[in-house]
């Protein structure tokens, strides 16, 4: 689980979401590269069914429509076409497109925008969420690579809570790295609970998307004292 920093800058490259050696060169053929993308499209469909452990590379190629030896001439196992899947859906959940903020120098606002396209995101692939959590725990490459992966967010979220420090918004007094860790986990954290576990709130209540939004964010401000908040 990895929080998208509020605020990103466009020559911050956010880390892939799988491990790039476990992937093959791309077909050179037109239909080698449809082949291959609908073998990509059949397995986020069975591993969002099944689960990661319980996916069977026949039931990829039956979904794909396409002969079960046609799987080992793009992939050789289910961890190569695992982080096939991950890099298709790697623009949606790193970049979800932040919405237009019409006040650009509100920090507030910007924070807010920045934790609804983030949910947003989270929200749209849950499934996939889930998926790199379980796998995370049984392959020890996935293992290692969202470790790197969510120190990699957490020091790019500490770059921007500094900033805000500089430019007198945030407390000066907190650690950027320290807060980054505690306020990047907490809405992982809620994200997780809220669209991958589905835990509701007190008795029974759905969480609302929302207050979901709100709540996150007037968490994060409040932490680093923005000034006048909430």
């Amino acid at each position: 689980m990895d929080s998208t920093a509020p605020e990103e800058t466009d020559d911050e490259q956010a880390p892939p979401v799988a491990p790039l050696s476990l992937l093959r060169e791309p077909p050179a053929t037109q239909r080698g590269a449809r082949t291959r993308a609908a073998l990509v499209k059949a397995a986020r469909k069975v591993f969002e069914r099944d689960g990661y452990l319980d996916a069977r590379l026949t039931d990829i190629t039956k979904e794909a429509r396409c002969a079960a030896g046609s799987f080992y001439t793009y992939f050789t196992n289910k961890e190569e076409v695992l982080a096939a899947v991950l890099l298709e859906a790697q623009e949606d959940m790193m970049h979800p497109g932040m919405a237009r903020v019409e006040d650009a120098d509100d920090p507030y606002a910007v924070l807010e925008a920045g934790n609804r396209a983030y949910l947003q995101a989270y929200r749209r692939n849950a499934k996939l969420m889930a998926l790199l959590e379980q796998v995370a725990q049984v392959e020890p490459e996935f293992r290692r690579f969202r470790s790197r992966r969510a120190d990699a967010f957490v020091r790019r979220n500490a770059r921007g809570i500094a900033d805000l420090q500089a430019r007198g918004v945030a407390d000066r007094e907190v650690d950027p790295m320290l807060a980054s860790r505690a306020l990047s986990g907490m809405v992982s954290v809620m994200a997780y609970n809220a669209f991958v576990l589905g835990e509701p709130l007190g008795e029974g209540t759905p969480v609302d998307f929302e207050e979901l939004v709100s709540t996150v964010t007037r968490l994060w401000a409040n932490a680093l004292r923005f000034p006048g908040c909430c």
